[in-house]
């Protein structure tokens, strides 16, 4: 067994009688771990080799090896840098082309994988002048140990703006605030584990499907067409939705289909989850109120700021069938969760003082000029699916597979996402899930120019 080697405040799994091999090999891993991390400098030369008991010849063949294999970097007179890739560049698996975001992909430059919003139109004056009100008004208690279920001041902001704004029914007993969706789905998972299933739409986030199995519970999938799921084809206790402007595919839940659902919810003592992941971003029409009011007591509806402001916040909330408050509140205070009470007293004061509602508005009217762009400058041979909502569209095309047409985007330095990955059954059909509300504003128009220019050597 290698004994842990500590050295320039790292942990190396080698021991000094191991020799050069054995000591490569562990920066091999420090690097693919992440314990050197992309961009950081390690010791010279000498000093590795002092401190190591080594001769410093020894070392230098390591980093050179090291260098050739694309772990490091060295620049004549400058320290030995470990790469921005981490490690060598790997091609992806043929049958697996996908990014999963712009950072996570080597050498992408236009990002439009979908799920955020421009993130530089964040509002940050407004949110250091609510943070200096609320710094200065808090009294001394919020600085102690938090409730699980998020501070009174943001529940009742909250039960204002979502009843004014999405006809929520909300009571501030009833909200709780989570980190986000993904949250949300754990520890629903783990209240509803004793229900055995729960339905997802089919397609839909597998992130969200494994957040929920994490939770305890099964997951199964109901098909979606283009009117929304099939609420005749339900048969599990409960189910996710996002009425409003599904995911991936865009369509919203007709209103016979959402009768039908509240309905069954309420025959046959099923729970519907409620995901209103975007509902403030509607274009062509007045945005579709939230499915929950239909039957309070069968829905829970869950919203976050994640596409408002700042996934970064992870600020998320429920609001909860009397009957599952208790339950979720001792389900999130049994898993350590405390709430970022300054964050929460930001976005309420936000909310309190209109700012919130005035940054959602003009963000509306700047995404919906970027999906008229996009659909604009879209060469033949894509058809467009989901434009009447949201921030991101679906593109279906024919002529080359998804994980072909993925490829050539990523030659492009363009990152989008596939429709492939969202599919449960058997029902998968190609298509790239495009969100136009990622690029920074200065860069939207050489951005799109480059999706174009990508789009037209895919198009037949």
């Amino acid at each position: 067994m290698a004994e842990s080697w500590s050295s320039f405040d790292l942990h190396l799994d080698w021991r000094p009688g191991d020799g050069r091999r054995a000591l490569a090999d562990a920066l091999r891993r420090a690097i693919r771990d992440g314990r050197l991390p992309p961009g950081s400098t390690v010791p010279s030369t000498r000093v590795l080799a002092k401190d190591l008991g080594m001769a410093r010849g020894t070392v230098t063949r390591i980093y050179a090896d090291l260098t050739a294999e694309g772990y490091l970097y060295t620049s004549q007179g400058a320290p030995t840098k470990v790469t921005t890739r981490g490690g060598p560049a790997l091609a992806p698996p043929k049958d697996d082309v996908r990014p999963r975001a712009a950072p996570w992909v080597p050498d992408v430059r236009w990002d439009f994988y979908p799920g955020r919003p421009d993130l530089s139109s964040f509002p940050r004056t407004a949110w250091l002048s609510a943070s200096r009100r609320v710094l200065h008004e808090a009294p001394a208690s919020v600085f102690d140990y938090s409730d699980a279920y998020g501070p009174i001041v943001l529940r009742r902001a909250l039960a204002h703006y979502l009843a004014r704004s999405r006809g929520v029914v909300a009571d501030p007993e009833r909200i709780v605030v989570c980190g986000g969706f993904k949250h949300a789905l754990t520890t629903l998972g783990r209240v509803l584990a004793d229900r055995g299933e729960i339905a997802f739409e089919d397609p839909s986030l597998p992130e969200f499907r494994a957040a929920a199995t994490h939770g305890g519970a099964r997951v199964t999938g109901v098909p979606v067409d283009e009117h929304g799921i099939r609420v005749s084809e339900l048969d599990s206790p409960v189910v996710v939705v996002t009425p409003a402007h599904q995911y991936p595919l865009g369509v919203t839940l007709a209103p016979q289909r959402r009768t039908a659902l509240a309905r069954w919810a309420s025959e046959t003592g099923g729970l519907v989850i409620e995901d209103d992941y975007d509902g403030e971003f509607r274009f062509d029409r007045e945005p579709v109120g939230a499915l929950q009011a239909l039957a309070p007591e069968r829905i829970i509806y869950a919203g976050t700021v994640s596409k408002t402001l700042s996934p970064a916040l992870g600020i998320g909330w429920l609001v909860l069938p009397r009957a599952l408050v208790e339950p979720v509140r001792a389900a999130l205070s049994e898993s350590g969760w405390r709430t970022p009470m300054l964050d929460h007293l930001i976005l309420a004061d936000l909310l309190t003082s209109g700012v919130y509602e005035r940054h959602v508005r003009q963000r509306r009217a700047a995404y919906r000029k970027r999906r008229d762009r996009l659909l604009a400058a879209l060469p033949a041979g894509f058809t467009p699916g989901g434009i009447s909502a949201g921030l991101h569209v679906v593109l279906g095309f024919t002529g080359v597979g998804e994980a072909e047409a993925i490829a050539t985007i990523l030659r492009h330095s363009v990152a989008v996402d596939g429709l492939g990955r969202h599919w449960l059954g058997e029902h998968r059909r190609p298509g790239l899930v495009v969100g136009y509300a990622t690029p920074a504003e200065h860069a939207f128009g050489p951005a799109l120019d480059a999706l174009v220019t990508a789009l037209r050597e895919i198009s037949p």
